[in-house]
């Protein structure tokens, strides 16, 4: 299945192998050097790692425990952040659910991040519906009115542009996937999982440093 060919509907309905895609071509070394250089925010001195991820990818679910005990352990000189992706306008409401958290502060990220993929894919909530979504947000503990401010923002709104421009400079094919200092992509299609994925980027970030 390629990514045009994503609907909402196949995303909450969870179907396995959901977004792991065959993005490029399996051969090799297990990753992609980009021809054109992605825009890097991570200051001079510092290896930005990118993951991309969607809350309606089963794949992305099992991934994230496993990525979030490598960020947590990361060196200090390595940028870590994550983008959510938009393979149709449908995800858009997704991604808004990301970014009004991470508006909000790691405090609110933290508590309900890894909530919002049980409720989407185990519970079959219907959280890219704003009438489902914000009573949701509430009884999480999150202030509802701070959040519903947050994902209808001008700032929210540009995070959601800006992670589209990220998702095509790295011609992000499947979910999960990692980008790597604006030159080098991954993804556990291409290096044939996910503890392989985090090798290679241990790999690429340790080549980076010797530059």
């Amino acid at each position: 299945m390629k990514r045009r060919e994503f609907t909402l509907a196949a995303t909450l309905a969870a179907v396995p192998g959901l977004l792991t895609l065959p993005a490029h071509a399996q051969s090799g070394p297990g990753y992609v050097t980009l021809k054109d250089r992605a825009p890097v925010d991570a200051p001079a001195g510092q290896v930005e790692v990118i993951e991309f991820f969607s809350y309606g990818c089963s794949h992305c679910k099992n991934f994230e425990p496993i990525f979030q005990a490598w960020k947590k352990a990361a060196p200090k000189d390595v940028a870590v952040r994550m983008v959510h992706v938009s393979f149709q306008s449908s995800f858009e409401p997704l991604q808004r659910i990301y970014y009004a958290l991470e508006t909000m502060g790691p405090a609110a990220l933290d508590k309900v991040h890894a909530k919002v993929f049980e409720a989407l894919q185990t519970e079959h909530k219907r959280l890219d519906k704003p009438e489902v979504l914000f009573p949701w947000i509430a009884e999480q503990g999150v202030d509802r009115a701070k959040f519903e401010q947050a994902y209808k923002s001008f700032g929210v709104a540009s995070k959601v542009r800006r992670a589209v421009q990220l998702q095509e400079a790295y011609k992000v094919e499947g979910t999960p996937a990692l980008g790597i200092a604006g030159k080098y992509y991954t993804d556990g299609s291409m290096a044939g999982g996910f503890e392989r994925m985090i090798q290679i980027t241990n790999n690429l970030i340790a080549q980076e440093k010797k530059k």
